[in-house]
């Protein structure tokens, strides 16, 4: 199996008010990536429990490739409360089977086959998984046309400077929200910029091939070297956003794998995004519409 798009990092159940789902940003991102028709692959690692033993079921469920380790940890669980606007705000459990991926030869081997590598800075939290993921993605083939994605997700403090400017020297690809930038630009020292301005300025000091820029309700942007792409977000009626920001980021990559224009990529994955705002959960089954 060549050309694999990976999802790597936690794969975890989001406890939400109405019971659990299957949810972590990796896993989220490998299953809408396959359902629009690429070989996709969920890394992350689950318990020797019967939580974890369900994840693996789900997925397999689904038709999600899978290289989910089993690990001495109990498997990871996320506590989500959803506020009145149906802004999620998470409680994530601490040294958890997604803390402690292992690197092993498979693993490596997976790596060398794979085209497509979106990850986090929450699944870097611990060193066993941050080391992990560097492996991975120094074993990955060195070839310009390979998308290696850096999704921030930052929560609960979770992250460092170090983990940052590290996972961003090794990206092409950075996703971030407003949030999020301000976030970064605090800690890095340039405050006072306006966010596009921040965004050329990421875009050019990590040399970055694309820098994806998401405002909820105030639209996207997609920055490449000497253009910006710019799309209005849908009005729909929103069930939760659990998940949104991984379907637009899988539907994007997705769209640019199959040799679609920034513009073309960035409005499906606008309208990828929307759709899911519109169902529970972060894993609902896309219209032929989209996918096709």
């Amino acid at each position: 199996m060549k050309d694999i798009v990976v999802g790597m990092g936690e794969a975890l159940w989001d406890v939400l008010p109405d019971g659990k789902k299957i949810g972590g940003a990796p896993a989220n991102f490998a299953y809408h990536v396959s359902q629009f028709g690429l070989n996709s692959c969920v890394v992350s690692a689950v318990g020797g429990d019967t939580l974890g033993k369900e994840i693996i079921d789900n997925l397999t469920s689904k038709g999600v490739n899978h290289h989910i380790a089993e690990v001495p940890y109990p498997t990871g669980t996320v506590q989500v409360e959803i506020d009145q606007a149906g802004i999620p705000q998470y409680e994530i459990k601490e040294n958890v089977a997604w803390d402690n991926i292992p690197y092993t030869a498979s693993l490596k081997a997976l790596a060398e086959n794979t085209r497509a590598v979106c990850f986090g800075s929450l699944a870097q939290r611990n060193i066993v998984s941050r080391e992990t993921i560097h492996r991975f993605l120094d074993a990955m083939p060195k070839n310009d046309d390979n998308l290696v994605v850096f999704d921030v997700n930052l929560r609960q403090g979770f992250y460092s400077k170090e983990i940052l400017c590290a996972s961003m020297r090794r990206c092409n690809i950075l996703k971030i929200n407003d949030e999020e930038l301000v976030a970064v630009s605090r800690m890095f020292g340039y405050p006072g910029i306006d966010l596009q301005d921040k965004c050329w300025i990421l875009l050019g000091k990590y040399n970055l091939k694309m820098l994806i820029l998401t405002c909820g309700i105030n639209g996207s942007y997609v920055f490449t070297p000497g253009h910006v792409s710019y799309q209005p977000t849908p009005k729909v009626e929103v069930a939760d956003t659990v998940g949104a920001g991984d379907s637009f980021t899988a539907a994007f990559i997705a769209s640019i794998l199959k040799g679609k224009s920034v513009a073309e990529a960035h409005t499906l994955a606008v309208q990828t995004s929307a759709f899911v705002c519109t169902k529970n959960g972060a894993m609902p089954i896309l219209p032929a519409e989209l996918t096709e």
